[in-house]
This record gives structure tokens, sequence and C-alpha cells, in this order.
């Protein structure tokens, strides 16, 4: 495939938020016990969002095409979407529009030198880039050092998620390992669904989907998810355990890139251990791993 199927994963995507919401949930009154549909009725949907059942219809079989900015937002609080599964409804939505008008975004390969001096600069957090695709574009020396089990792959650049699901080592490594493997692949998801001509993400899905069912459960599920700030836990190697808060902030100057940054509050356990690895990192005897 050179494209993603969009009308089928319109078709999923509505189909898989309409049958997690009960009518109860929905404020609906619910009559009778036994229902055949999981979730609400299309024809439920349809009403809640003010719309004609076989206009409801319509768009569920993969039709946003001529869905209006209203329509989506009836749609989108009909179905309770919280943020990132609005942004992917209306990220399908346009592209259903462009169909025909096939534009790649392509995030760059690689960081322009000012990036990479800020990057330098943070001698304290580790830090790197990364695009939608969860590939490691660049690091700063702290942040290689941190991340030393998954840029030990050899292909470059090297991919969170391909570690993720594919090396056993990310089971050791991510404390929190199911919580991580799902986030990973809801962004991805997320990422598919605004640029779903990306030859190199339609790639990175088909091989993770041949090699891992763990991943092929995940992607079924249509779950979207936005990656911005939380706390990980992460095992390292020579360090052990670090309680770490993450941010991820897109660049202005390098769109389809963010900056992902990692700290610890003054005087904790994963503060010290953070300038414990920073002093591994610069021994010669540490080994880092080259830049992505």
């Amino acid at each position: 495939m050179d494209t993603v199927d969009l009308r089928a994963e319109i078709r999923e995507f509505l189909s898989t938020r309409r049958a997690r919401l009960t009518p109860g949930e929905a404020g609906l009154p619910v009559f009778g016990g036994n229902r055949r549909v999981k979730g609400l009725r299309r024809e439920e949907v349809a009403m809640l969002a003010g719309v004609s059942v076989d206009y409801y219809v319509r768009m569920e079989r993969g039709s946003l095409a001529g869905a209006s900015e209203s329509v989506l937002d009836a749609l989108a609080n009909a179905l309770r979407l919280d943020e990132a599964e609005r942004t992917h409804l209306y990220a399908l939505a346009r592209e259903s529009r462009s169909r025909g008008r096939k534009q790649r975004r392509t995030a760059p390969a690689t960081v322009a030198a000012p990036i990479q001096r800020v990057l330098d600069a943070m001698t304290e957090a580790p830090a790197w880039v990364r695009n939608g695709r969860h590939d490691i574009v660049a690091t700063n020396q702290l942040g290689r050092a941190l991340y030393s089990p998954v840029l030990a792959d050899p292909r470059r650049p090297p991919n969170t998620t391909r570690f993720i699901y594919l090396d056993p080592a990310a089971e050791e490594f991510f404390v929190d390992y199911d919580r991580i493997a799902d986030d990973a692949a809801a962004m991805l998801r997320l990422e598919a669904g605004r640029n779903p001509h990306d030859h190199a993400l339609i790639e990175l899905v088909g091989e993770l989907s041949t090699q891992s069912e763990r991943f092929r459960q995940r992607w079924a599920s249509h779950d979207v998810k936005f990656h911005r700030s939380e706390r990980k836990r992460l095992r390292h190697p020579v360090v052990g355990q670090l309680d770490l808060d993450f941010e991820s902030l897109e660049l202005a100057s390098a769109p389809g890139l963010y900056l992902n940054i990692y700290t610890a509050p003054a005087d904790s356990p994963a503060a010290d251990a953070l300038k414990l690895l920073a002093s591994w990192a610069a021994s010669p005897q540490s080994a880092p791993s080259p830049r992505p």
C-alpha cells in the first residue's frame, strides 16, 4: 500500500467509538435488557448528532468529505470524543475532502544546526527530537545515554515504537510497559490520520503488524492519543530505575518534529541518577551510542 485506506479508517474509527459508549453514558433512556448492539445504535448517534440516520450511516461507511465543521462538532459531541479523538476525526475529514490531491507532509530527516546546539546546551536533561513516526533524528549526550537500549538497534534512524514492540529489552526498560505500548500505537494511529500518504509510516505499521501480535491488537482498537506531558518510569541498565517527568513540544521552526525532554525534581533520587548517568556518559568506557 502507498496510502492508508481512508474509508476503512473512518468506518472503523466511528464504529469503535460508537461501540464503547453506552446509552446511559450518552444520556439516553434504556428500555429493556436485551440490546443486540454493543454500545450505541447508529440511530441513536444520528439523533444525538442532529442528523438523519441515512446521513450518519454514510459517514460511518467512510464518507466524511461533505461533512461541515458544525456536523463534525456535533458528531464529536455525540460520541463524547476527547481532544485527540476530535483532532483525528477532523484530520480524516480533511483528508477525505482532498482525495486525489495527495500532499505528502514529510518532516525533516535531520535537524538544523541551531536546534542541535539547543540540544547540546541542555546538559542536565536528556533530550532528543523525533518525528511523528517516532524516529529519533537528533539527541543530546544525556539523551543518548538514557536511551542507549533504544539506540542499540543498528538501523537508522532508531525508532522507539519498533523498539517497544520488537525488542525484548523494552519490557525491562519501560517499567509501565503495557501503558507505554498502548500509547505508542495510539500515537501512530493519530499520525496516520494526519499523514496517510507517508510511505515510511505505512511500512512501519506493516512491519509491526506482521511481527507483533501485541501491536495488531492495539492497532485494531483505533485508539488515538496525544503525547505531551506525563510521568515515566525507566529502568536503565547502568543507573537503575528513574522516575522522570516528560514533556514533548512541537518545534515551530520544523513542523512535524517534536522536542522530547526528561527532567527530575531537584534533590530527588531521579536527579541523582541523572547526574550519575551524565558522569557515565562522559566517561571513555561508556562507549556512547552514535548520533542518530
